[in-house]
């Protein structure tokens, strides 16, 4: 039986370095997640140590280029997801990564929370997902309808230097007043 959280209340604030284990924890469920969707050519296992790698999770806390801001979703007293937004400082934001954990999902948390983060930074925005995760195609695409009626956009990118792998489908779309 799948439980969902009956109303979704969500908190979401910029994560802190003290958040970070719990950051690190989350991520390692959106890793997992994620591994579903590996290709024979690029398969998605943890590492050694059970871990998955964990470059943008370095970059969101790093803090060296100002330009990464990590966020923290609650609901009550549970943690439920994040995000990690690049390019806070350039005309177009990234949505670079976005995780709910599956007892959140299907009630409107993550639409809330990507609503918040993005009324953050009004302006240009992205988000890349692949075709062969439906539930993320689902999600991406009322996202851009929520936010942006009728006036975003989707298409398909090469992997940069990974022109091997499908292209990513990128949804972009504009948010707020700037």
């Amino acid at each position: 039986m799948t439980s969902f959280i009956a109303t979704p209340h969500v908190l979401v604030r910029p994560a802190t370095p003290a958040d970070r284990p719990t950051i690190e924890r989350l991520w390692l469920m959106f890793r997992h997640d994620m591994s579903e969707f590996g290709t024979r050519e690029r398969l998605q296992l943890p590492n050694t140590d059970g871990t998955f790698r964990s470059e943008r999770v370095d970059a969101a806390f790093d803090g060296r280029d100002g330009d990464w801001a990590p966020y923290l979703f609650w609901s009550g007293e549970h943690p439920v997801g994040f995000a990690f937004v690049r390019g806070i400082t350039t005309p177009t934001r990234v949505l670079n990564s976005f995780f709910v954990v599956r007892g959140a999902r299907r009630g409107g948390v993550g639409m809330r929370a990507v609503r918040d983060v993005v009324a953050r930074y009004p302006g240009e925005w992205e988000v890349a997902f692949q075709d062969g995760n439906p539930g993320a195609v689902a999600f991406w695409r009322r996202v851009g309808e929520e936010l942006a009626p009728g006036e975003w956009g989707e298409e398909r990118r090469p992997v940069p230097e990974r022109r091997d792998l499908a292209p990513d489908v990128w949804v972009s779309f504009r948010y707020g007043g700037a």
